[in-house]
């Protein structure tokens, strides 16, 4: 079952309470909170106040995806401020196998994620270890960008690698994902869909999130 995680960076802001009870009436999975430092990305969004405040008004799970250097510093924050699943950047952190743990220890799910210019198999070492992968199919900082489609083929070993290895993480994917970049991607093995700038334009949410399950 494919899973829908609208990333909230697109939403109205001015009625975020209202999204939410939106989003919830369409059956998503997942609120996609992006967190981004100006320092491992060039953009700064929003941070734990807010999360908090997200946490108090939804049941829905939380998936944090931290685009911020040295994560470790902040995981502790994050897991009690309301994530459910807090994923961190291979890249941001010279300690990945300890942040992992640090996720896991908070009792949350613990993710990691790719950027489009590192090998996929960098994460062998850690893939036993984390509940979810991101493959970022355009450069993390910015919404609105066109998906890389070469990025798919991290897809294809991600899903061959858990399949030959007994694991079972979801792969998620992020970046440029509207209905024909999805549909390329669930052939490859894809689990989570994060939809930002797509799935918002629309005014009634269950169309976005049936077209990216192909329903």
């Amino acid at each position: 079952m494919v899973k829908i995680a609208p990333s909230l960076l697109s939403c109205d802001f001015t009625k975020l309470q209202e999204e939410v009870k939106k989003l919830e009436a369409s059956g998503v999975d997942y609120l996609h909170y992006d967190v981004m430092d100006g320092q491992f990305v060039p953009n700064i969004s929003f941070g734990l106040p807010i999360l908090a405040q997200l946490r108090q008004i939804t049941s829905l799970p939380i998936d944090s995806h931290l685009m911020i250097a040295d994560p470790e510093v902040f995981v502790s924050q994050f897991a009690d401020a309301g994530s459910d699943i807090i994923t961190v950047h291979l890249e941001a952190t010279p300690h990945i196998h300890r942040v992992l743990q640090m996720i896991r220890q908070k009792g949350k799910k613990a993710g990691v994620a790719v950027n489009p210019g590192t090998n996929v198999t960098l994460l062998e070492p850690v893939l036993s270890d984390v509940d979810l992968v991101l493959v970022m199919t355009v450069n993390p900082g910015f919404g609105g960008q066109s998906c890389i489609e070469g990025m798919v083929d991290k897809i294809s070993y991600l899903d061959d690698y858990r399949r030959a290895h007994g694991l079972t993480y979801e792969i998620e994917v992020d970046g440029g994902i509207n209905e024909e970049t999805a549909a390329l991607c669930r052939a490859r093995g894809a689990d989570v869909f994060v939809a930002g700038s797509y799935f918002f334009k629309h005014d009634d949410y269950n169309v976005p999130a049936q077209k990216l399950r192909g329903e």
